[in-house]
């Protein structure tokens, strides 16, 4: 957050597809493949009280610069509309809309000053792979305000790497082992039975580490980057993973 927002009355949300996590520590429900009313409702309990500012991080496709919605494969009833309107937030309100994996790297880099040199980066671990790179403490960033570098879709194997190194990557890779009876497993379970000493769970999560090493260990080469930084829910079974780059780069779960 720059100067001109410190001391002001702020409001951070993280809007996901199932919940909307608020800096206050409130978790508030939503429905993305519910109706506009409904996801309205959601948008307007988590804004809840009367702020300065509120820093909103939602997935892409999105418009950042208007507070618009562009998705289509959730959210998809509010298509087209604005993120202020639905949300009932005040035209006097200072809003910033920012992609939800630049979210938490801003985050980051405003509560450790250490990693305003150099080139620092952040992976996040969940239903899909996230990646955004700062440099010297600026973000690097696409025209529409996204990450400007990305993991997700480099081509991989017989797919993106994102095939290999998300929620569905851990879990196909258990199922690869010719385990039978775990159809509706979760990752949480399955990092559970890892540290039970089921050995199939644990090779599953060692072989999405090193997928994940081997795909971005070029990419943070040729970027310069230090540190990688960790988040999203699988990156709790991150020692699991055994993710290496290499000597020179450090790894920190935040």
């Amino acid at each position: 957050m720059d100067s001109k927002n410190v001391n002001r009355r702020t409001l951070v949300l993280d809007v996901g597809g199932t919940f909307i996590k608020c800096s206050d520590g409130r978790v508030i429900p939503v429905l993305s493949d519910g109706s506009p009313e409904e996801i309205s409702a959601a948008l307007k309990e988590s804004v809840g009280g009367d702020y300065d500012y509120i820093r909103i991080a939602i997935p892409g496709p999105f418009d950042y610069r208007e507070g618009v919605f562009r998705m289509k494969h959730k959210y998809a009833a509010v298509y087209g509309r604005s993120f202020r309107e639905l949300a009932g937030i005040p035209a006097e309100t200072e809003v910033e809309f920012v992609h939800d994996v630049v979210g938490p790297l801003l985050g980051e880099l405003e509560n450790d000053p250490s990693l305003s040199k150099g080139a620092v980066a952040l992976i996040t671990l969940g239903t899909g792979l996230g990646f955004a790179v700062a440099v010297d403490g600026k973000i690097r960033l696409s025209e529409d305000l996204s990450p400007a570098d990305s993991l997700w879709d480099m081509p991989y194997r017989d797919g993106t790497l994102e095939d290999y190194v998300s929620k569905r990557g851990v879990l196909r890779a258990y199922k690869m082992t010719g385990q039978s009876g775990h159809e509706g497993i979760t990752v949480k379970e399955l990092s559970e039975m890892a540290r039970s000493g089921d050995c199939d769970a644990q090779a599953a999560f060692r072989k999405a580490g090193r997928h994940l090493s081997e795909g971005a260990k070029p990419v943070l080469k040729a970027l310069g980057v230090r540190k990688v930084l960790f988040g999203g829910q699988i990156s709790k079974s991150l020692d699991l993973m055994a993710v290496d780059f290499g000597p020179e780069v450090e790894i920190t779960r935040i």
